[in-house]
């Protein structure tokens, strides 16, 4: 039995966007759709301000109602199940996640609950998952697999370092591009050192690299079509104009062995991408 696809949801602008999305993909991928809402106060809130459980409750039942019902509305066929878990957001998901496919969340967390804001979850979420996470800004609503928007995103994006290249990541790319019937673009970037004298033997090398790191996955996926670009600079400078028109933008985060960390490139593009960012976690 496949896993889920899984969706925090909690009302706000930036879950619902997420809830169209994570549709959209589960459809496409002929999974099963989890909604989950979690209903757990701040830890520092002050007491006269908290609300009781039964009230929290209580939300998340008109919440989780509405969500399936959007969900119906926009994929009938869709199976749907959703719970209402009292735990801390991040910890909700994280679990969530360890038994899905893929996880979708709002880009800016999961807003707030009668009032009170419980922070930037889905950077947390992102720092911290085991599996992929894909964060949907608010305006990224009308942008799913089914909306005429999101047919006219005709590419993927991929940022590759092409001296680490990670399975778990490529493949993700690949099979996206492939679910989709996209474009797959590859962009690899590097600081040049060098002056204009050696800049095109340079280049040369770089593109050489990229299409080696690649061949493999073009083998392996031979109906995904693929186009490398490789260019000097700020990797997220060029991501970030690259996902201009692009359904989506894939990067990876390195499995840490001790605290979470994200790292700049995907941080600047939860922030500026203009599209939905995928997270791949890889050893």
């Amino acid at each position: 039995m496949s896993l889920p696809v899984t969706v925090g949801v909690d009302g706000s602008e930036g879950s619902v966007a997420a809830l169209d999305w994570a549709a959209d993909e589960a459809a496409l991928r002929g999974a099963g759709l989890r909604l989950v809402y979690a209903t757990r106060w701040a830890q520092h809130q002050l007491g006269a301000m908290r609300v009781s459980h039964e009230d929290r409750a209580g939300d998340a039942v008109g919440v989780l109602a509405a969500a399936e019902q959007r969900v119906r509305d926009r994929r009938s066929d869709l199976a749907v199940t959703a719970d209402e878990i009292e735990d801390a957001p991040n910890s909700v998901l994280l679990a969530a996640a360890a038994e899905s496919d893929l996880l979708v969340v709002g880009s800016h967390g999961l807003g707030s609950v009668r009032g009170f804001v419980v922070g930037s979850v889905g950077q947390e979420v992102v720092a911290d998952s085991k599996r992929p996470v894909v964060l949907v800004r608010p305006g990224d609503k009308e942008s799913g697999a089914g909306s005429a928007e999101g047919r006219d995103r005709r590419k993927v994006v991929l940022g590759l370092d092409v001296t680490d290249v990670k399975d778990e990541l490529m493949e993700f790319a690949f099979d996206f591009a492939r679910r989709h019937g996209v474009l797959l673009e590859i962009v690899h970037t590097w600081h040049d050192p060098f002056t204009q004298h050696h800049k095109a033997a340079e280049d040369a090398d770089m593109a050489s690299a990229l299409s080696h790191a690649v061949r493999p996955y073009r083998d392996r996926f031979p109906a995904v079509e693929v186009s490398e670009v490789s260019a000097p600079g700020r990797a997220a400078e060029h991501l970030v104009e690259a996902v201009s028109d692009a359904r989506l933008v894939v990067v990876g985060r390195r499995r840490a062995v001790r605290g979470s960390h994200i790292g700049s490139v995907t941080h600047a593009l939860i922030h500026h991408a203009s599209c939905p960012v995928a997270v791949v976690p890889h050893s």
